[in-house]
């Protein structure tokens, strides 16, 4: 072989070896080509709190910050991005300067393991289902009002017998009475004992929207005043409770600070009432003429 072939052919050897090394020291870099490409990132951006964040609070743009910070101090369940919390509402107290977490808006009904009552209230639990308690969708930091409704069988009416002055009951008069009695009570934590057993029943119904009618129970431990408290006892023992939920907009002002809302005047509804001013109509007698019968 001729002297100069030789020489291109080694050239040609040493361009290809250099070649692979070059090949081999960027795709060792990073596998792709792109330098950094699976290098995990050694900070991330976080949400925190500005200020102070109150129990049943929905969340503003104004009360949140983000800031970029090493991933050995960031939470697991962390938030990114400010804005997937606007409107949330805050199922604990937040303090400021707190790394907001997945467990600061989680109120899932389960354990209850402790109540903070609020200095001056009282902590009241109350059992409601499906029906009386809005789906058992009512959570920690929700505002609810209390609506009670007695039996008829509660307020009888009698007559009183002017000769021995003894008592008699009248019958077929409709005395039963709702009233809404306790306004913006707020909920400390909830408790959903496990559902009913349907093994060896027929198939519980489905709403319209698939939900599973199983006359499921939930446990309400609600904030009141020693007043309320006694109110709520005597409608437990001797009436039908329901709980009606509240918009937490009603209880804060546009920059998110508490207020007292104006309690709601109701009537309170009587048989009497929903004839007098909804209308209600009275069953009518009709004569019925019956036909003259043969005589023997």
């Amino acid at each position: 072989m001729k002297r100069s072939n030789r020489l291109i052919l080694l050239i040609g050897v040493f361009l290809a070896i250099v070649a692979f090394v070059g090949i081999v020291v960027v795709f060792q870099g990073n596998g792709t080509g792109q330098p950094g490409a699976n290098t995990p990132p050694t900070q991330l951006p976080t949400v925190f709190a500005t200020r102070d964040i109150a129990l049943g609070t929905p969340i503003t743009a104004d009360m949140l910050k983000s800031e970029t910070i090493d991933v050995t101090k960031r939470d697991a369940t962390a938030f990114p991005d400010p804005t997937v919390l606007l409107g949330k509402i805050a199922r604990s107290d937040i303090k400021a300067g707190k790394q907001l977490t997945a467990s600061d808006f989680d109120a899932q009904g389960g354990q209850i393991v402790s109540i903070d009552t609020p200095k001056g209230q009282r902590s009241i639990a109350v059992q409601v289902d499906q029906v009386s308690g809005v789906g058992t969708v009512v959570r920690k930091g929700d505002y609810v009002d209390l609506l009670v409704g007695f039996q008829a069988d509660k307020f009888p009416v009698v007559t009183q017998n002017p000769d021995d002055n003894s008592f008699t009951v009248v019958g077929g008069i409709n005395a039963t009475s709702v009233k809404l009695l306790l306004q913006g009570m707020q909920v400390l934590g909830t408790l959903l004992p496990p559902a009913p057993t349907t093994q060896g029943q027929a198939a519980p119904a489905q709403g319209e929207q698939g939900t599973t009618l199983t006359g499921q129970q939930e446990i309400v431990i609600l904030s009141v005043t020693p007043q309320q408290a006694e109110v709520i006892k005597y409608a437990q023992l001797d009436g039908s409770i329901s709980l009606i939920l509240r918009s937490p907009q009603d209880f804060r002002d546009e920059g998110g600070n508490p207020i007292v809302p104006d309690p709601a005047g109701t009537t309170g509804i009587t048989l009497k009432v929903l004839v007098d001013e909804y209308d209600v109509l009275i069953p009518q007698l009709v004569e019925a003429i019956l036909p003259a019968q043969q005589t023997r």
